[in-house]
């Protein structure tokens, strides 16, 4: 069976990605951070449990995951792929894994005291460093000899500008998370982001056996 066209000919993938122009990275960089996926979704509780301006807080967390994985793969990431062809399921069995413990862990949140923060920076820092869109990232859109820095500075930009959406959007969610009567709706935010992470967590792990 031949592998999936992300999996194939990982040569061919990078070369792709060093022909775009500036203004189409930017676009596929900003397009694929904002994507909801797991760092997103945590973000997105992050504001709503911490308000902005201590979810912004969890930012530099999410960047150091992200390039804790996507440097290496920018430097080397083709080679070490050809010698381990099954790295690419592994990564995306593990972050499924990854991703269904974090949907239990929301959903089984008491009901007292969940005004308290249940998104940490550590949490953000190993979603981020299992997010399959590192892969993508650090194989394909990153990386480029003459340019490598350029890339790498633009993404951190990015990343900045996306997480403070996210953050900013759980935020205002989280402000108008009580009722008229006083009801308070956290609990059905974090169950709803619980449920969004199980599916999540599903696809990840089906599309790791797909591709070992």
């Amino acid at each position: 069976m031949g592998r999936p066209a992300l999996v194939c000919s990982p040569k061919a993938v990078q070369n792709w990605g060093m022909t775009m122009g500036l203004v189409e990275l930017c676009i596929a960089i900003f397009v694929l951070l904002v994507t909801p996926g797991p760092t997103n979704t945590l973000l997105l509780i992050g504001g709503s449990e911490r308000g902005l301006v201590r979810a912004l807080r969890l930012i530099p967390s999410e960047i150091a995951g992200y390039l804790s994985t996507v440097l290496p793969l920018a430097l080397a990431g083709n080679a070490l792929l050809d010698s381990l062809p099954g790295l690419r399921a592994a990564v995306a069995l593990v972050a499924g894994v990854w991703v269904a413990y974090l949907a239990v862990k929301l959903w089984r949140l008491p009901v007292q005291g969940l005004r308290q923060a249940s998104v940490t920076g550590r949490t953000v820092f190993t979603t981020t460093l299992l997010n399959p869109k590192a892969l993508i990232f650090g194989l394909v859109l990153l990386p480029d000899p003459d340019h490598l820095a350029l890339n790498i500075g633009i993404f951190v930009a990015q990343i900045l500008v996306v997480a403070a959406g996210w953050a900013a959007l759980g935020a205002v969610i989280g402000h108008g998370a009580k009722g008229q009567q006083g009801r308070d709706w956290m609990p059905l935010l974090r169950r709803a982001a619980a449920v969004w992470l199980v599916f999540i967590s599903v696809t990840l792990i089906l599309r790791g056996i797909g591709a070992a």
